[in-house]
């Protein structure tokens, strides 16, 4: 092998600052050590790297971007290489990269990064947010090990484990007239101005939900903030549709809202744990997999009330 991690390092760590000097800062080097490691690279693999634009940084090229893909790549299987001692010796240790989903993340993260590091000192959890379709990507450029998310969209080269079931509800302002309903159909409501959640594979869920029952939505605004969202229907926007139900029943505000069982057989969102694909899953990913076993059930999901 003609190039040494170190190099990759320094590639990969330019193209996500977008700035050799920026990656300096980042991986404590000189600037001039950057630059020899991206021009060693580009003459080994003879393909350019990089475009340089004059006062406003770096960007892959298209080479550069599957140069990039295939470096996290082996970058992460020297990483599970270098934590192997530790799992001859029953440890679990190391770095694992974890997505979540943004809907989600407020209330699973805290819980989950706590009690699992708690129980394993020797691991860094580094967590990052994004939506269904975000995580599945971020998973394929070998950006995060595993996502808790929604089984929304998911391709064959993933691998997902279903969890818990979240059925959707109808959010409601605390003085809305319906808000002392325990349940309402969707044909009581429709008419209503509709404060959408607009999240990728989100959106199309919640509008197939009213087009299953021959519904048309009455969309009064959209949002890809749950809790913008929220705000907006505690302040009598209008209502919204959810499948997360956080015990904490206020919006940002302090304004109320009130949860309503949806009436009828619609179809749940389903929680779980996506990973890519793979023969051989490290020791410490098994760990966190199992934790989240624990810890993600139809009887409990830390930061919701299920009943």
């Amino acid at each position: 092998m003609r190039f040494t991690l170190k190099q990759l390092e320094y590639f990969v760590a330019t193209a996500q600052c977008g700035s050799i000097k920026q990656a300096a800062q980042k991986v404590s080097i000189s600037q001039p050590s950057i630059s020899t490691a991206i021009t060693s690279l580009e003459k080994i693999w003879g393909v350019q790297l990089f475009v340089r634009h004059h006062a406003q940084g770096l960007s892959l090229t298209t080479s550069g971007k599957t140069m990039m893909r295939e470096a996290r790549l082996l970058l992460r299987q020297a990483a599970a290489l270098e934590n192997a001692a530790g799992e001859v010796a029953n440890e679990v240790c190391g770095t694992l990269a974890v997505g979540c989903l943004v809907t989600l993340a407020p209330m699973v993260v805290p819980e989950l990064s706590h009690t699992f590091t708690a129980v394993n000192p020797g691991v860094e959890l580094q967590f990052t947010e994004g939506d269904p379709k975000s995580l599945i990507e971020k998973l394929r450029q070998v950006e995060i090990d595993v996502a808790v998310t929604y089984d929304l969209n998911v391709p064959p080269d993933v691998g997902f484990e279903p969890l818990a079931t979240l059925p959707p509800r109808v959010l409601v302002a605390q003085n809305h007239p319906l808000a002392r309903r325990k349940n309402i159909r969707l044909e009581d409501i429709a008419h209503e101005p509709l404060v959408l959640l607009d999240l990728p594979y989100s959106r199309q869920y919640f509008l197939e939900l009213f087009a299953q029952a021959g519904l048309e939505p009455n969309i009064e605004t959209r949002s890809s903030s749950q809790e913008v969202v929220r705000t907006m229907v505690a302040s009598g926007f209008g209502y919204t549709i959810a499948n997360v139900r956080p015990i904490n029943m206020a919006a940002l505000d302090g304004k109320r809202l009130e949860s309503l069982a949806l009436a009828g057989d619609h179809a749940p969102m389903t929680t779980g744990i996506v990973t890519l694909n793979q023969d051989h899953k490290p020791r410490t990913l098994e760990a966190f997999e199992s934790h989240c076993r624990s810890l993600i059930t139809n009887n409990r999901i830390p930061g919701m009330q299920l009943t």
